[in-house]
Parts: C-alpha cells; structure tokens; sequence
C-alpha cells in the first residue's frame, strides 16, 4: 500500500500509545512483582498494578488490529505508521514478557520467552542490517504470530492475577479450572515460541537467498 502522506492521524495515534502503554503495563508489572518495591508498596497497591498492567496490555494488544484496520479502511497508510507499528508491537511485547518473568512464579515459561526475545532481537538486527539491499516484508504468519504471542502473554498475565481478581475458593485454594488453564497458558507460550522461532528462520533464509 502507497503511503499516504495526508492521511488520517487517528491509526498512528493509536500505535503511539500502544508503544506507551506498553512502557507503562511494564513498569506496573515490575512494580507487582514480589521483593521489587515491597518496602515501598502495600500488597494491596501491588496487587492493583498488576490488575492495571492486564488491562492495560489486553486495551492495547487490541489496538494492533484496529490500527492496522482503520489504516486500510480509510487510505491512512504512512511511512511514520510502517515504522512506528513494529516497535509498539516489540516494546509491548517484551515488556509483557520481562514483567512475566519478574513474578518468578510460573514455572516452564523462561525458555519460550527467551527464545520469543531472542528471535525479535535477532529480526530486528537483521532488517537494520540489511536495510536498503534487502526487502524483508512482513509474512502472513509472522503477523499471526504476534496474535499468538498477545493471547498467550495475556494468558499467563491472568494465572498471576487470580487472587487479585478474588478468583479463589472461600478457603484461599485455586479454583478447579484454573490448574488446566495455567497448562494452557504455559501451551500457549510455547506454541508462540515455536511459531515466533519458525519466522525468524524464514526472514533469515529468505535474506540470504536475496543476497546470494
């Protein structure tokens, strides 16, 4: 799609402040996480971040498709928008993954993330890399893979959150549900992972065919 320079600002607005709100859902998570600011926050407050950041990420993973939509609905395609809308998504994800990972209570889940972080770091050197020489377009998959990764991280987000949300039996013990849908979630991470590490071998394989 041609850019369009008078385009309507409203689709980049909204990436601009899903890259915020992805630096805030962060630091919100930070805050929840046990031993992080324990000295200065009541577990009450603590537990009210974390409620925060949830939200904060599942409004804004949202705005990745309606952007994108009302880009190619309304004509309002532009350079800055191209530029703008991958790091939203990389800073939304990681701090979503960072802010998982501080909380230190759900096991199986570092390796995935590392491997999800790893890839995303590795693309984006990549396409600096080879920027002008070769042309790296977004695949299909790689787009239903950030879907992926946003429904796992808001997944596992939850898992932390049950006592916050008061999702508990009257005695404090977890709800029948919620031990087979923490396996999910920690399922869903993985299949993230293999889907994320799967397109970075694609853009690597595809530039070294573009360069020879």
């Amino acid at each position: 799609m041609t850019p369009n320079p008078h385009a309507n600002p409203l689709p980049n607005i909204l990436t601009g402040l899903r890259l915020v709100a992805g630096v805030v859902m962060f630091v919100m998570m930070a805050g929840a996480a046990p031993g992080a600011l324990d000295t200065w926050l009541s577990p009450e407050t603590q537990a009210r971040f974390g409620i925060w950041a949830f939200w904060i990420f599942v409004v804004a993973a949202s705005t990745d498709w309606l952007d994108g939509w009302l880009a190619r609905r309304w004509n309002a395609a532009t350079r800055w928008g191209a530029i703008l809308d991958p790091i939203a998504d990389k800073v939304l994800i990681t701090g979503a993954i960072l802010g998982v990972l501080a909380s230190g209570s759900l096991p199986g889940i570092a390796l995935p993330c590392g491997l999800i972080l790893f890839r995303e770091f590795a693309v984006s050197a990549l396409r600096e890399t080879v920027a002008g020489s070769v042309k790296l377009p977004v695949t299909l998959m790689a787009k239903w893979k950030t879907t992926v990764q946003m429904i796992a991280l808001a997944a596992l987000q939850l898992t932390l959150l049950w006592g916050a949300f008061g999702l508990l039996e009257a005695d404090g013990s977890p709800l029948a549900w919620q031990g087979p849908f923490e396996s999910f979630a920690v399922f869903l991470i993985w299949f993230a992972a293999v889907i994320t590490v799967w397109t970075g071998i694609q853009y690597f394989r595809e530039a070294r065919r573009q360069m020879g």
